[in-house]
């Protein structure tokens, strides 16, 4: 077999099987000292971003404490489990990855005011954040301003794009409009009510909702539409508007602790699953922890992941999950997108070569994850997930049963035409 004679092509021969050979350098103590003299610092960090001969920090921005806790927490554990993962494999161009960690406290003047904190004062390489739109909203100016790059992991409204954003969860034509149109046939949906939480995602996600209810899908009417504050918990108007309307169906945007009395209330009031179809966008396995099992069983949510999903990928994430945080820890979509956030960062640094910001950029687009729990997903130009959609019931013990699955990936259309 002919070998390359210039010394550029033995280069890159060597630097391509350093990295397809990562996971067993460290095996062999080597993984540091390999990848320490193939990347210099001085090499792979060109922008002043804290980076050291043996260490990567990069920061974590979630809502550990506040109203959205209970939504975030689970993606705090998975993204540092996933960190966790990487650094027993030798960590990313020989560096162990080091965190800090700020509370955005569900706040989001405080999310932008820890995320200025993280790139300027911190100089992160990345950072790992956020849970509802208001907080990316609000830290996107300084991520664009400072130029630092944010794996966003939540389901969301669409409507954006930057390049200082990796999306890691669902768009609106993922998650939304593939829910309702499966509402209208499988559940004979033709009346929706819809209820959301009352800041920018639950209300451009029902603006969405309306025009594919109305217009663009001709699906049926919309017999009412009601928001309510971050951590409302009293739903008996509500409740009363919606038992007078009768909808077929009830899609639900409410987030956060919220979800505890909203469920509670309406098993209260005789609204359950056997009942009445309800669909929602927010409830998953880490709400479902407050909201309880009895109170959510038989409704309906619109996700792309689930704990139950039953492939090997999932088992394997589960089962390390369980290990790290206990054996009654729960997994839910956001939880799962934020596990992916750090593993699209290795890739994208590593076929970059690079640290520095502008390169990891250039080099996301066409990166797989062919490990993802979710199963296999890539990242398109437009930073968001080829992924699959998917409608799971609310089982009693507070699992969910998945009862319906796109029978592809979706592509991913922030901007989808008439939505706007």
């Amino acid at each position: 077999m002919s070998r390359p004679s210039d010394p550029s092509r033995l280069l890159d021969l060597r630097r391509r099987r350093l990295l397809q050979g990562a996971a067993s350098l460290p095996a062999m103590g080597l993984g540091g000292v390999a990848f320490g003299q193939q990347f210099p610092t001085a090499a792979v960090n060109t922008t002043k971003l804290a980076v050291t001969d043996t260490e990567v920090t990069v920061g974590q921005l979630h809502s550990s404490s506040g109203t959205m806790a209970i939504s975030e927490t689970g993606s705090i554990q998975a993204e540092q489990l996933a960190i966790d993962q990487i650094n027993a494999m030798g960590g990313i161009l020989g560096r162990k990855i080091k965190v800090i960690k700020e509370d955005g406290a569900s706040d989001w003047p405080t999310f932008a005011e820890k995320s200025r904190k993280l790139l300027v004062n911190d100089k992160v390489a990345c950072v790992f954040g956020c849970w509802t739109s208001a907080s990316r909203k609000a830290v996107l100016p300084v991520f664009e301003k400072e130029n630092g790059l944010l794996y966003y992991p939540t389901f969301y409204e669409g409507l954006e794009q930057s390049k200082n954003v990796i999306y890691t969860g669902q768009e609106a034509t993922q998650q939304i409009i593939w829910g309702l149109d499966w509402g209208a046939k499988e559940k004979k949906a033709k009346t929706f009510f819809l209820v959301g939480s009352d800041y920018i995602w639950p209300r451009t996600s029902m603006k969405i909702a309306r025009k594919h209810i109305e217009t663009v899908g001709k699906l049926g009417s919309v017999k009412g539409e009601e928001y309510y504050p971050l951590g409302h918990t009293n739903f008996n108007s509500l409740i009363n508007k919606i038992k007078l309307a009768r909808p077929d169906c009830i899609f639900a945007a409410v987030v956060g602790g919220s979800n505890v009395a909203f469920y509670k209330q309406l098993k209260a009031a005789g609204i359950t699953g056997d009942k009445q179809f309800l669909l929602t966008l927010s409830v998953t396995e880490d709400e479902m922890t407050g909201v309880g099992g009895e109170n959510f069983n038989g409704f309906y949510s619109s996700m792309k992941y689930f704990q139950t999903l039953d492939n090997p990928n999932n088992k394997k994430f589960v089962e390390a999950f369980k290990a790290k945080y206990g054996k009654d820890a729960v997994i839910g979509d956001v939880t799962q997108a934020g596990y992916l956030g750090p593993w699209l960062w290795k890739a994208a640094v590593e076929k970059a070569g690079s640290f520095d910001v502008d390169k990891v950029v250039a080099a996301s687009p066409g990166i797989e994850l062919k490990t993802a729990p979710e199963g296999y997903v890539k990242l398109d130009a437009n930073h968001h997930l080829w992924s699959k959609s998917r409608i799971a019931q609310g089982q009693p013990d507070g699992t969910f049963k998945v009862v319906a699955e796109s029978p592809d990936l979706i592509r991913p259309d922030p901007f989808p035409k008439g939505y706007q």
